[in-house]
């Protein structure tokens, strides 16, 4: 009997660091997807001359990209973005509320 509550007790611990572990995984690639998006923005802007407040050009954008342009994130969210400069592209607060509490680093977005 105490060795089937001790494995019940692991299962429950290892069940919870299971689900944060997900959330935080989830929550990088989130940030990884955003930050090639950004630089795609940059590098178009700089070889077409673009200027700070210029609207981007997402079909020009995605050639700068190995993979198609998606404007929404992993949890469903759609990504909030500008113009050229530095609001061009942000993460849903939406997806930042469902990722809370999982120590993800958003930096700049």
């Amino acid at each position: 009997m105490i060795v089937v509550a001790v494995i019940g007790l692991l299962a429950a611990l290892t069940v919870g660091s299971m689900a944060k572990a997900r959330k935080q995984a989830q929550g990088r690639q989130i940030v990884n997807d955003i930050r090639e998006l950004d630089a795609a923005i940059n590098q178009w802007a700089v070889d077409a001359n673009m200027k700070d407040g210029d609207p981007i050009d997402w079909t020009a954008v995605s050639t700068y990209l190995k993979k198609p342009v998606v404007l929404i994130d992993l949890m469903g969210n759609p990504y909030d973005y500008g113009t050229v400069g530095n609001d061009q592209i942000f993460i849903n607060w939406n997806t930042k509320a469902e990722l809370a509490g999982v120590g993800i680093d958003w930096g700049p977005y």
